[in-house]
């Protein structure tokens, strides 16, 4: 658990280093100085913090507490009194500050301390106590278990791959006493230093085994405020992940009901045009195939009366069929030509004599003729050469069933 103890305190040490090394802190004082000045005086007051230093010095027969940076002393606990009285004294006078802030330091005669500048590589950086205690028999005239000693590392630029730091050295026989009578009137100094006019120098030679163990409660509380905000900024942004995976997922719900609308209107666009090419297929077949009324009207005009129809027919082809008799078969070809809707008359086979009618029995094909749009004349307007009447020519169709049933029976 020491081992543990103490990697983790190095790993410390060089995070604080590398800190004190860099250009932030300067900054960000700088920084905070010119935002507090902003500030009215009350409010600077009311918000002021960090650390206050206090100067605990042994003088002749008393103990001297005074501010850092100020020559007269708050308070003075004479050798004469108790060491409750002395004790109460001195805690009435550090009570003037909040005890997170309060930092006390205890200033030992320059006399009594050595202090040397070393030159050390650069590698001794990350350990540097632990270096200098191997050495402290060489850089001071005492041994290392008869003095205290600290060490810190000076801002000075030294020669390549070294850095220049100070050791400061002091008897034991000096210091624990004063440490110990200090314990004994219930005050911890966190700094054993020497004084730099009304300032401190900046050493430290207090053991590390009797350095006082501080409870930071703002530190805790700095470090609660922190983990919750970065708790409500991560809750911040699940909420807005979330928000945008519901916005998404709606978007996506949107997209698929219009996909699905458009899916039915292309389905009914394709019904439709489907209808329209199926309507428009029976209106051009329905254009493009003969009619037959105006081949039965043609027949009708241009037949003669003594003419009639035993059989008739007209295939999707235009092709025309028809077989009947009359009293003078050839001349039909003659009486067809020049017809609008029948063109290409011609007999099938040979004519012959029916001998119960004494008429002669014919087959004739034809080709129906569509007409053009814009002859769309009336058929009246074309001259039969035989008059004849529409009712007369309907009535020999219609009773060309009868007379073919008479032929069949004389036959």
């Amino acid at each position: 658990m020491t081992a543990l103890q103490d990697a983790s305190q190095l790993q410390l040490d060089r995070l604080r280093r590398a800190w004190r090394g860099s250009a932030l802190p300067g900054f960000l004082r700088w920084w905070g100085g010119e935002l507090s000045a902003l500030l009215p005086v009350r409010w600077r007051q009311a918000f002021a913090g960090g650390e206050r230093w206090y100067v605990l010095e042994r003088g002749e027969g008393a103990w001297q507490l005074r501010r850092a940076g100020e020559s007269l002393s708050i308070a003075d606990a004479y050798d004469t009194d108790t060491v409750d009285h002395r004790a109460a004294l001195l805690a009435r006078a550090l009570g003037e500050c909040d005890p997170a802030d309060r930092r006390i330091a205890l200033l030992m005669p320059a006399a009594q301390v050595l202090r040397r500048r070393l030159v050390l590589p650069v590698a001794a950086r990350d350990n540097l106590r632990q270096v200098v205690g191997y050495d402290i028999d060489r850089q001071t005239p005492f041994r290392a278990e008869d003095i205290h000693f600290g060490v810190r590392e000076l801002g000075e630029g030294g020669p390549e791959g070294r850095f220049v730091a100070e050791l400061a050295a002091t008897p034991r026989a000096s210091l624990d006493p004063l440490l110990d009578e200090l314990t004994a009137l219930r005050v911890a100094p966190d700094r054993v230093d020497v004084p730099l006019g009304y300032q401190l120098a900046g050493v430290d030679l207090l053991p590390p085994t009797r350095a006082p163990r501080r409870v930071d409660r703002r530190r805790r509380l700095n470090l609660a405020l922190v983990a919750a905000i970065v708790l409500l900024l991560l809750g911040a942004m699940a909420a807005w992940l979330h928000n945008r995976q519901v916005a998404l997922d709606t978007m996506r719900a949107d997209v698929e009901a219009m996909q699905s609308d458009a899916q039915r209107v292309k389905a009914l666009r394709q019904r439709l045009m489907d209808s329209a090419g199926a309507s428009g297929f029976l209106v051009r077949r329905k254009s493009e195939s003969p009619s037959i009324l105006p081949v039965l009207d043609e027949l009708t005009h241009r037949l003669p009366d003594d003419t009639w129809l035993e059989r008739f027919t007209l295939n999707a082809t235009g092709q025309i069929g028809f077989q009947g008799q009359s009293p003078q078969a050839a001349r039909l070809i003659d009486a067809l030509k020049g017809a609008r809707s029948i063109g290409e008359p011609s007999f099938q086979g040979t004519i012959q004599a029916d001998p119960t009618s004494g008429k002669e029995r014919f087959y004739m094909q034809a080709k129906a003729l569509m007409p053009k749009p814009d002859a769309a004349a009336p058929a009246k307007a074309t001259s039969a050469p035989a008059p004849a009447s529409a009712s007369t020519k309907a009535a020999a169709v219609s009773t060309a069933p009868k007379e073919d049933a008479r032929a069949h029976e004389a036959r």
